[in-house]
């Protein structure tokens, strides 16, 4: 069965090469059920190697020929071999967490191999306090990485005596629900050029309206990012260690923080969680440029997305009136004190959220398309380094599960997000949400960004820092 492959996907097949690896990640630990044997590493990767049928979004490959004109399309992999795709593993002693991000860093590191469908799972035992991990990567013209987190989701359950239950690629997985969407059915921040394309042919009416509006908050914004605000567009981002070309080798790190320490320091300041992270972010970016001693006088600029409300307009967005934008947010590195680069943070932060709030969902699309153009436009034409970047890095926050879920009675205590360095922007920062705790994910070139794992004690001293300053 051959399907076409939308515009977006191939785009992430094309830009693909040794330096970029395109897909997408995410790791999860696991403790083993009470009572469990020391085999249940053995009985976990069995459970999810031995499925009967495969769902039909993981035997798909891409493939182009001359019968396909030339055009990247799907094709059904005939000869799929699951145990290709799913892979039981075992860290060296001492089977410290160290050990385990170092192997997703490297398992990270390596591209998908193009003939087979575009997703690998590793099952990984051998932490010596007795946990089991899951590493998964999915190519990004396959799903997105929430769409990936939420295929994990949906094997999961509430119930610790709940068994029999399949692994994400397993048919039986889709009984119940619908099939995932396919690529470009929800909009995503890669995705924008494309959306705003396809809202426009389905949505004919109004278009006239939507134009006519462009002009104003087009001139609005450009202006916003001429004289350094807030905006969807960044003119003033400072080149860093981070903004430059990168190598394909990457490195891993990642931790968690109680919620509700980081709820604590919002309430404390009447800023937001988001906030928060943003302020731990930028406090252990500074720190760690200092110690390269490449911290530039300008503050770095992040790009954060956001979920926002836009007004109403005849061009509905995809999730019924919220619309998905990217703020260009100052770090405040520039700044020596924690809380005062917690209130640069809020005060950039609602003044990019305030301006892309009074837009439409078609001009959000179009401005955050707008904002990322040249760090897309850069790489392309090799000129990172040359052009100045429209941001630094990027720093996302998806919200997770709220409660405590289990795989077969295995339950989750740690998820966490990898997402995709490109060339020009070696760092990229994801958090999700869990079970009381947020995860920070943090993936970048390992060569570009040396001892990345260093960023994880400036994280901490920064909440430290921040609690301080706020007499918590």
């Amino acid at each position: 069965m051959v399907s076409p492959i939308d515009p977006t996907a191939t785009g992430f097949l094309l830009a693909e090469n040794r330096s970029m690896p395109m897909h997408v990640g995410g790791l999860q630990l696991f403790e083993k059920p009470e009572g469990a044997g020391r085999d249940y590493g053995r009985q976990m990767y069995e459970a999810m190697r031995d499925v009967s049928e495969v769902a039909p979004l993981f035997l798909k490959r891409p493939h182009r020929s001359l019968a396909t004109a030339g055009q990247l399309v799907w094709v059904e992999d005939e000869e799929f071999d699951i145990e290709h795709h799913v892979r039981h593993s075992a860290l060296p002693k001492p089977g410290r967490v160290r050990e385990l991000l170092d192997l997703c860093g490297r398992l990270h590191s390596t591209r998908l191999a193009r003939e087979r469908p575009l997703w690998e799972a590793h099952v990984i035992e051998g932490l010596r306090d007795g946990r089991v991990a899951l590493y998964t990567k999915t190519h990004h013209a396959l799903v997105d990485g929430i769409s990936a987190m939420r295929l994990l989701q949906g094997v999961l359950t509430t119930d610790p005596g709940r068994r029999g239950m399949p692994a994400p690629w397993d048919a039986r997985t889709r009984s119940s629900r619908a099939e995932p969407a396919p690529r470009g059915a929800e909009t995503s921040l890669a995705e924008l050029p494309v959306q705003v394309v396809r809202q426009a042919l389905h949505q004919g009416l109004g278009i006239a309206a939507e134009a006519a509006g462009m002009p104003g908050a087009l001139v609005r914004t450009i202006s916003k990012g001429v004289r350094n605000e807030t905006s969807a567009i960044s003119l003033h981002a400072p080149r860093t260690i981070f903004n430059q070309k990168i190598t394909g080798s990457r490195r891993f790190a990642a931790q968690d923080w109680p919620i509700e320490r980081l709820r604590a320091i919002g309430k404390a300041t009447d800023t937001t969680i988001n906030d928060v992270v943003l302020a731990m972010c930028s406090g252990a970016v500074r720190a760690y440029l200092l110690e390269q001693e490449a911290l530039p006088e300008a503050p770095l600029v992040a790009m954060v997305p956001v979920g926002l409300k836009a007004k109403e307009s005849n061009i509905a967005s995809m999730d019924g009136g919220n619309a998905i934008g990217a703020v260009m947010c100052r770090l405040g590195t520039d700044l020596v004190d924690p809380a005062d680069r917690l209130t640069a943070i809020h005060r950039s932060m609602k003044e990019g959220k305030d301006a892309l709030s009074s837009m439409t969902p078609t001009q959000i699309l179009v401005m955050s398309a707008l904002g990322q153009a040249p760090a897309i436009v850069a790489p392309m034409l090799r000129m990172q380094g040359i052009v100045r970047p429209p941001y630094n890095l990027i720093i996302s926050n998806v919200p997770g599960p709220r409660t405590t879920h289990f795989w077969n009675g295995a339950r989750l205590v740690g998820n966490y997000p990898l997402s995709i360095p490109i060339n020009g922007m070696a760092l990229n920062i994801t958090c999700t949400s869990y079970d009381g705790n947020m995860g920070f994910g943090l993936i970048g070139c390992r060569r570009t960004v040396p001892h990345l794992q260093r960023l994880l004690t400036y994280l901490d001293d920064e909440v430290r820092a921040m609690e301080k300053a706020a007499g918590i």
